[in-house]
């Protein structure tokens, strides 16, 4: 629910703004010190401010996201570079070419999570989130608009610069300059995580989200890899397991599937979810 400025006893901070934009032109007034804080940018981006910036990233989203009724997510995470397949003789590679499918089951999935999600709750639970750029993000916004829902991209501030694609819902579409505070709005609201094959900013979400769970600072939700193939090629879990750097039981915190609808299924029969690790049931 929107904030109702009629309703306060103090003057509206806007309005401030205009006030102290009309007073005389005078030295004093056109010092930099003489400016409303809230409204100097060159102060708000000193270093010393950073923590307020952090602060402000973390709100704004939370917000907004709250304004629009999100009260929880389907979470898409996977490459940017895998086009979609009447784009896919542009990929670099003949192997980037075939991972054109994962495009096509990231929008199939997204379009029967918003499906489910509208018929279930209007619309408010389980709503798509992506990291809002091309490729899998593409295709998870994509698929929820096929489905004629909303959907939210997570974009971040890069030196080659990542727009947001056309798919999200424009009053949820966000930019982030903190990758952590970023990764946080990612996971605080999700019910369920689908990874799809990419490169180090997919496997850096797919490890963060598997240490919360881990480790019980996160409740258990489905995480989904798509593509066996793909996974057991980069990532030997096993391995892991066999020498003791994980538990075997850690093994069970995902599950890998190859199609849209195997990932729902997944997602249904999942045991434990909204369970911390360590928790008993039933205590």
């Amino acid at each position: 629910m929107k904030d109702d400025p009629t309703k306060r006893s103090f003057r509206d901070a806007q309005e401030d703004i205009k006030t102290s934009s009309g007073v005389p032109d005078t030295e004093q007034t056109r010092s930099p010190a003489y400016r409303l804080a809230y409204d100097d940018l060159d102060f708000i981006l000193r270093d010393q401010l950073r923590p307020v910036r952090l602060q402000l990233e973390l709100l704004k989203p939370e917000i907004m996201m709250k304004e629009q009724e999100v009260e929880s997510t389907i979470v898409l995470f996977g490459g940017a570079r895998i086009r979609p397949p009447e784009e896919a003789d542009k990929a670099l590679t003949p192997e980037m070419a075939a991972m054109s499918r994962f495009y096509v089951e990231a929008r199939k999935f997204a379009r029967i999570m918003t499906e489910r999600s509208i018929a279930r709750s209007g619309g408010r639970e389980d709503i798509i989130i992506t990291g809002g750029g091309p490729g899998v993000m593409e295709a998870g916004n994509r698929g929820a608009a096929d489905a004629g829902g909303k959907s939210i991209g997570l974009n971040i501030v890069l030196p080659h610069e990542q727009a947001p694609n056309a798919y999200i819902t424009p009053e949820l579409s966000f930019n982030f300059h903190y990758f952590g505070v970023r990764k946080m709005h990612f996971l605080m609201r999700a019910s369920a995580i689908a990874i799809f094959p990419g490169g180090f900013g997919t496997m850096d979400e797919l490890f963060e989200a598997l240490t919360l769970v881990q480790t019980g600072r996160m409740r258990q939700v489905p995480i989904l890899l798509f593509g066996r193939d793909f996974w057991e090629k980069v990532i030997n879990f096993k391995a892991l397991a066999e020498v003791g750097t994980i538990s075997p039981e850690d093994l069970e915190l995902f599950r890998v599937v190859e199609t849209a609808e195997e990932a729902v299924a997944a997602i249904d029969s999942w045991e434990g979810v909204g369970i911390k690790r360590g928790e008993v049931p039933g205590r």
